[in-house]
């Protein structure tokens, strides 16, 4: 099938290399000359595993190719996705102009009946709204379906290819025929396709990652308990998790979530939450407690070391939201980095990934180095945010010796307590009791 993928960020470029690795030809689009420069030069503008190959092998093919021409790439296209961003406004409700004006550019490039499909996360009849665009600028026949994304960062591309459902939201018979067999080749064990409205699938996506970060947000109140009580937050996980009506994913406490999805989506869901005069309760206390946490793993911090940070030097491992990206957006490392600067800290930061993209956005009020060990050299504190993989096993009697302060606060609760203190180091985790 020939296919269109408008926008050629996160979810627009892995949905095109993955669609173009099943035979199909896909083109891609960005209004940045420079981006499609260097995608044409195999260049990834971010860091996702697997993805530089699958990208330039396909490229290398001549399956996918790259182009700011809009109309370029919709000619003749059986299907048009849709995949510009959708940021959030001050008010917290989601930006669709990009999506919008993208919109109406696939309208005026029609050349023949084509499936218009948002993969962008986008609020509840926005779809509607996009067939309304298009229709004001073409006479060609089309139809609009949704097809939201289900990507985990660091694992997208395992996620693309096989999912674990694929949601279509379309009334149109012809474009579910369409859309399924565009699928077919990711289903081949089980049809896993649930079809549904327009509507309904727009929710779909939003109610997935609300009921995530919930689930996040939940388990870090219950820690904070936990550190009142005496209680051990991950024996407390583990009793939980092994009831088979909750399961044990997103159970794991922590400094709290950030990325491009969870705060942005759960902003935009209790906007329209707002907009259509439903209080979504739950979902204003997981925002709230999110930012708790951030917030309260920096003061557990600043109060143990006596108020004052001046002259104390932290060690932060881990500054992306998130292993395996380095994206740092709303990345809980950046909130803990401004509270502790606050009050005078000297910050060396560790991450293998994201300390280009800390650089450009710190500049240099904090020291990023290399290597872990170089981090921990004469600090007063080693903190983990990030639970890199390389990152949760240190060794901790090099450790010792390279600190000032053998202190450790692990914001992941992945460092092994016994281990740490056997070495000499204070041991804080999250909802952890002080022997436990």
């Amino acid at each position: 099938m020939k296919l269109a993928v408008i926008g050629s960020g996160y979810v627009g470029l892995v949905a095109g290399a993955g669609f173009s690795d099943f035979g199909n030809h896909v083109t891609c689009v960005d209004i940045d000359p420079s981006r499609i420069e260097r995608l044409r030069r195999g260049e990834i503008p971010f860091h996702e595993p697997g993805l530089s190959e699958l990208v330039q092998r396909n490229a290398r093919q001549g399956r996918l190719v790259f182009t700011t021409d809009t109309a370029e790439a919709v000619r003749d296209a059986e299907v048009v996705f849709l995949a510009v961003g959708t940021p959030s406004r001050p008010d917290g409700s989601a930006d669709l102009s990009y999506l919008f004006e993208a919109a109406r550019q696939v309208g005026r490039s029609l050349t023949g009946f084509t499936v218009v499909v948002t993969k962008s996360t986008v609020p509840v009849g926005t779809g509607d709204a996009v067939r309304d665009a298009i229709g004001q600028v073409t006479s060609q026949r089309f139809t609009v379906a949704s097809n939201p994304e289900f990507l985990k960062e660091g694992d997208a591309i395992n996620d693309f290819l096989k999912p674990a459902r694929v949601i279509l939201g379309s009334d149109d018979p012809q474009a579910i025929d369409i859309l399924r067999r565009l699928y077919t080749g990711f289903l081949r064990t089980s049809d896993r396709i649930q079809v549904m409205d327009l509507r309904s699938a727009e929710l779909t996506k939003y109610a997935a990652n609300a009921m995530l970060a919930t689930r996040i947000s939940f388990m870090n109140e219950l820690a904070a308990l936990a550190d009142k009580v005496g209680a051990d937050i991950e024996k407390v996980r583990k009793g939980i998790g092994s009831d088979p009506r909750i399961g044990a994913k997103f159970l794991f406490p922590g400094v709290g979530f950030g990325g491009s999805c969870f705060p942005k989506d759960l902003r935009a869901l209790h906007d329209m939450g707002k907009a259509n005069d439903v209080r979504l309760g739950i979902i204003e206390c997981a925002i709230e407690a999110n930012t708790r946490s951030k917030q309260a793993f920096a003061a557990r911090m600043i109060e143990r070391l006596g108020g004052s940070l001046a002259g104390k030097r932290i060690a932060i491992w881990g500054l992306a939201f998130k292993p395996e990206t380095d994206d740092i957006r709303e990345a809980p490392a950046l909130d803990v980095i401004g509270q502790l600067r606050s009050k005078g800290a000297a910050i060396v930061g560790y991450d293998p990934i994201a300390g280009d993209n800390v650089r450009a956005l710190l500049g240099n009020s904090i020291s990023l180095v290399d290597d872990p060990y170089g981090a921990a050299d004469g600090a007063d504190a080693i903190v983990l945010i990030t639970e890199w993989h390389q990152l949760r096993q240190p060794d901790f009697a090099r450790l010792r010796k390279a600190v000032r302060t053998p202190l450790l606060f692990d914001g992941r609760n992945v460092w092994d307590p016994v281990a740490a203190r056997r070495a000499g180091f204070e041991y804080i985790g999250i909802g952890r009791p002080s022997g436990g």
